[in-house]
């Protein structure tokens, strides 16, 4: 394996399904998909693959056809130090170009921003699915490993899908993501798992935004926390200001910005179901569809089913400062835009991101430890599918929200229920939430839930437990509290 370079954080994984690819050694040219939301990294790793490798790394932009192939001419003259540019007539000449670049060795060749030439030339794809037609000698005599990149993700989400032309020749579909909440925490440098919790809640786990963004300004201290977010994010000068506005602007599939900034915000603030968003916006239910296809396609929303319904789904968004943006600025926008005290702003925007952003946010990080981090036999068997849920309580003529349920894979590939759980980021967790928690599950256990009635009860915390439930938790095995110390903990 090629080594990883040294100021590349963590995409171990990436940087290894990157350098197997890149690195085989079958006859044959292959073929590979890169992408991912913006600011994620991807270009730094394909550069750092073809600098690993000896590769050949090129970077479309917007342009007419003749334009890209020049520039693309210009490019591959310098890598084989050509004494004049070479010159393509049409993408045909150009692929096979590149294919020929492999014919001594298995060699990473990279077209980051494809998206930018596909949409001056439609064609494009099918001319690459031609060159890689299997009996082709151009394919047959070369080991080129092309990886096409790209952060237009409905786009990118399309290439290989359906009947797509490009279905089928694709060695490698390699999606970058975020880093999670432990991986961001240790990136940002911070120890303290309040602190990191409380700076996920606003930027994610996006790498970008730490670097390039805000110049490794990092808050120093919980006290200084309030003082980074005016200084980084509300700040008009700062790019993180306008990023929100941005990362939808990028989306080529998106027309009418208006209408998909109001769809984010009405999750943002609450109303994230399909009826809801609808009443929020004013529009009838039927007419959101597409706009909710489009926001899950780019990776900007995502759609969870309920644990005990399946007909019935919510929505949250995918990148936190999308809901901090929608949630926070945009109501208070031209206020943030001339302002001389955004402290003071800030302040009294303290309890809406509270309530929308950083108890959201700390449900997700709850469930997606549970589902993937948690200790091996912490809940008894190994969660096979964790997610929020709605229990009927029909003699009351109510219903009790839970933050997470967890199912086991069980025998029979059936799915019992072995825990529900409540996540609170600012309260200190006492017997009355394990009581609640316990009324749920005698009535999961009266609908006979399969599990229900060995199911652990998990209350997870960012403020702390009382004296009394640390008690009552070391006197009953069924009972788990769970602060951030064991979730950020790695």
């Amino acid at each position: 394996m090629l080594d990883k370079p040294a100021e590349m954080f963590d995409r171990d994984r990436e940087w290894g399904a990157l350098t197997r690819f890149a690195a085989d050694p079958q006859p044959g040219a292959t073929l590979g998909v890169v992408s991912g939301r913006r600011r994620q990294g991807k270009s730094f790793l394909l550069q750092g693959l073809c600098e690993q490798a000896g590769g050949f790394y090129w970077c479309a932009q917007e342009g007419t056809d003749a334009e890209s192939l020049a520039f693309l001419g210009e490019a591959l003259a310098q890598f084989l130090d050509s004494p004049a540019p070479l010159r393509f007539d049409d993408w045909r000449t150009a692929i096979d170009a590149l294919l020929a670049l492999g014919r001594d060795r298995p060699l990473p060749v990279v077209i980051d921003e494809f998206p930018y030439l596909a949409k001056a030339n439609h064609a494009l794809p099918s001319i690459i699915q031609a060159a890689y037609g299997p009996l082709r000698p151009e394919r047959h005599e070369s080991r080129t490993r092309l990886l096409l990149c790209g952060s237009a993700m409905s786009f990118m989400g399309r290439i290989l899908a359906g009947d797509a032309p490009l279905r089928g020749r694709a060695g490698l579909d390699l999606v970058v993501r975020p880093l999670d909440h432990q991986l961001a925490a240790e990136f940002w440098g911070i120890d303290d798992p309040r602190l990191a919790l409380q700076v996920g809640a606003v930027l994610g786990g996006t790498p970008a935004y730490r670097r390039e963004f805000v110049r490794n300004d990092t808050p120093a201290d919980l006290a200084d926390f309030d003082d980074w977010v005016v200084r980084t994010v509300l700040d008009p000068s700062s790019p993180l200001f306008r990023e929100a506005r941005y990362l939808l602007a990028d989306e080529a599939e998106i027309n009418d910005t208006a209408l998909y900034h109001s769809v984010l915000a009405a999750v943002a603030t609450g109303n994230n179901t399909r009826s809801g968003i609808a009443g929020y916006i004013g529009r009838k239910a039927t007419d959101i569809a597409h706009p909710l296809t489009v926001l899950e396609d780019i990776g900007l929303l995502a759609r969870e089913t309920d644990a005990f319904r399946s007909n019935r789904s919510h929505y949250r968004i995918a990148e936190p400062l999308i809901t901090f943006y929608h949630a926070i600025m945009r109501p208070v926008w031209p206020e943030l835009e001339r302002s001389r005290d955004l402290h003071r702003i800030w302040q009294r925007a303290r309890k809406r991101y509270a309530s929308n952003v950083l108890g959201p946010h700390f449900e997700r990080v709850c469930r997606e430890w549970t589902w993937h981090m948690a200790p091996p036999g912490l809940f008894g068997d190994h969660p096979n599918k964790v997610a929020a849920g709605t229990v009927a309580d029909p003699a009351n003529k109510t219903s009790h929200e839970l933050d997470l349920v967890v199912f086991g894979l069980g025998e029979d590939d059936s799915s019992p229920l072995i825990a529900i759980g409540e996540a609170k980021s600012n309260d200190t967790i006492g017997i009355g939430h394990l009581e609640r928690l316990r009324r749920i599950r005698t009535l999961l256990t009266d609908q006979q839930r399969p599990g229900a009635h060995n199911a652990k009860l998990a209350c997870y915390s960012g403020a702390g437990f009382t004296d009394q439930l640390h008690q009552v938790a070391a006197d009953h095995d069924d009972v788990l509290l769970i602060g951030l110390d064991e979730i950020y903990i790695r």
